[in-house]
């Protein structure tokens, strides 16, 4: 009673502010313009037909496709698999980090960076490498294993190149659950005698298996929505969101194309809803709290040995997949002459307009960041502390994102705004705009900052701000004045990770860009296609120099001016 009490109260504060409504009015409606109607235009698109009215005859068509049946096939075989190995391989390095003794820094630090290399940089990077080195003109391949007609294309292909992308995601997923885990659980299953395998299967593991449940449907999800390694690396495989690209590229097909993604997007949704509403809450209930002491690592040789190796060989083959990259760029033709050369970067601005497209995607992103880190502040700040209606609906469709594919988005944004309900109103003018690539880059980035946003804020005590009120404080100023100050850290964080993700995207754009901007991801893939791997490998370069620079520079500010340093200083 004095919950629901204490509830009426807080919303008639919240109505009797003027910035708070406004606030909560304009988001709903970007969330909704910019979300919901793309996706409902999809929607509309696969039940109905122009002569026909309502019909599914859009969907027995494709399904007659024996393409699209095999490219579901295909996408399904890739997610399961993909899913399995990160979530083990993920497991693996968690596991390592947080149980064993690693006997030298340089390990542990290689472990790490290995760890988070794949999460900053483009996402199609380690297909250009695969390509480098098992493909037919392969360094690996053709010169030390003298094999010369080797395909490094298809499902293996894809499955290698994706789970080396995905499985730093359960990395970061499961070393927390791990943290949590009281130590003195394990010791006491150690005490009675138990091995340390069998102190893992039978504690450990199924304290974390529905965390592993939920990193495995998170990398599942993130595999089948995946455009950019299955199109470069893919040759005849394709898959669900390539498909859906070649239908509305190639065949002209919109209304084909819109039942695809509807297909897509119900494979995707399905599995964010068991992940977000079963599982999660799962994992919440199973570990609650934080270890009560320190937990003493594992130093016996027979365990760290061969995890530590394991490790090991994973990390090194990811650093040499990287490695490929710069040096691609440097030698004359790759696979066949090795002399180095500069004339790959000079050819990206002299000839191909390089200049202009780190130009666009750097402006795009730099614009696209401050608002998608706003953003997820004001929402993660309605959502944790404050009590009103439609508060649910703003943290539903604010991290919808997550489960739609870039490609999926990218179609319905063409549907809506070029022939949907504003086709010939005020917002077709947004198609073909930079708007419409700035709001994508925030649509899509908007669920990683809003998580975060909602971990920094439930830490602050609700009496802080409530304080501020008191002193005649109004909404917009306790936002700004005190509760962004404390989650400085977070709301940088959001920005950083913003910006890189916008300025590596490519699903949802490359329906949606027109010839008007130069995009670096674009003009990777373009040229990868053409097999043109010297110019591929030299916009890719000077990328990953623009997104590791921005994450070092991110951290230098947090060190320097984030809140922990203020902290420190008050000590």
């Amino acid at each position: 009673m004095a919950s629901r009490q204490s509830a009426a109260l807080d919303r008639k504060k919240m109505l009797a502010d003027p910035i708070m409504v406004t606030t909560i009015i304009v988001l709903i409606a970007f969330l909704t313009l910019f979300i919901l109607y793309p996706l409902a235009i999809l929607l509309v698109d696969s039940v109905y037909g122009q002569d026909t009215g309502l019909t599914l005859s859009i969907f027995e068509r494709i399904f007659q496709m024996p393409s699209f049946r095999k490219a579901i096939t295909n996408t399904l075989k890739v997610g399961f698999t993909v899913g399995i190995l990160s979530t083990m391989i993920g497991l693996l390095f968690a596991y390592v980090e947080v149980y064993v003794k690693i006997r030298t820094k340089f390990t542990a630090r290689l472990f790490q960076v290995v760890s988070m290399l794949p999460v900053v940089s483009p996402p199609f990077v380690l297909s250009l490498s695969m390509i480098m080195l098992f493909g037919k003109a392969g360094i690996i391949t053709r010169y030390l294993l003298q094999i010369y007609d080797n395909s490094v294309y298809g499902f293996g292909g894809i499955s290698v190149v994706q789970t080396l992308t995905f499985f730093p995601v359960c990395y970061m997923m499961l070393k927390g659950l791990l943290k949590n885990i009281d130590p003195s659980l394990e010791e006491a299953a150690r005490d009675m005698g138990a091995s340390r395998f069998k102190v893992f299967t039978s504690v450990t593991l199924p304290l974390i298996l529905p965390g592993l449940g939920n990193a495995f449907l998170v990398t599942f999800i993130e595999s089948i929505a995946d455009f950019a390694n299955p199109m470069i690396i893919g040759g005849s495989y394709d898959t669900l969101a390539t498909t859906i690209y070649l239908q509305i590229t190639g065949a002209y097909d919109k209304q084909g194309a819109a039942a695809m993604a509807v297909v897509l997007l119900s494979i995707t949704m399905l599995m964010y809803l068991v992940q977000k509403y079963v599982l999660e809450k799962k994992t919440a209930a199973t570990l609650t709290g934080k270890a009560s002491r320190a937990r003493m690592l594992i130093e016996d040789k027979s365990v760290t040995l061969p995890l530590t190796i394991l490790c090991s060989l994973v990390a090194l083959f990811v650093v040499l997949m990287y490695i490929c990259v710069p040096l691609g760029a440097c030698f004359n033709t790759w696979g066949y002459d090795f002399t180095l050369t500069p004339k790959w970067f000079i050819r990206v601005f002299e000839k191909y307009k390089g200049l202009q497209a780190f130009r666009d995607s750097f402006l795009l992103s730099l614009a696209s960041a401050p608002i998608t880190a706003l953003l997820s502040m004001i929402i993660s700040y309605l959502v944790v502390k404050r009590n009103f209606r439609s508060k649910g609906f703003i943290e539903f469709v604010s991290m919808l994102a997550m489960a739609v594919p870039g490609t999926v988005l990218g179609v319905g944004y063409i549907r809506g705004f070029v022939n949907g309900v504003f086709g010939t109103g005020f917002l077709s003018g947004i198609y073909g705009s930079a708007a419409i690539l700035i709001i994508v880059f925030i649509v899509r980035s908007l669920p990683t900052g809003t998580r975060s946003g909602i971990s920094a804020l439930r830490q602050i005590d609700k009496s802080i701000e409530e304080s501020a009120y008191d002193m005649g404080a109004d909404s917009f100023q306790v936002f700004m004045t005190v509760t962004l100050p404390l989650i400085k850290d977070s709301f940088l964080s959001g920005l950083v990770t913003a910006f890189v993700r916008s300025i590596t995207a490519i699903s949802a754009i490359i329906l949606l860009v027109t010839p008007q901007f130069l995009l670096i991801t674009v003009q990777i893939n373009e040229f990868a296609e053409k097999g043109s791997y010297g110019i591929a490998c030299a916009f890719a370069t000077i990328l990953i120099v623009i997104t590791y620079g921005s994450v070092l520079l991110m951290n230098l500010v947090i060190k320097y001016f984030g809140t922990s340093h203020k902290l420190k200083e008050v000590e």
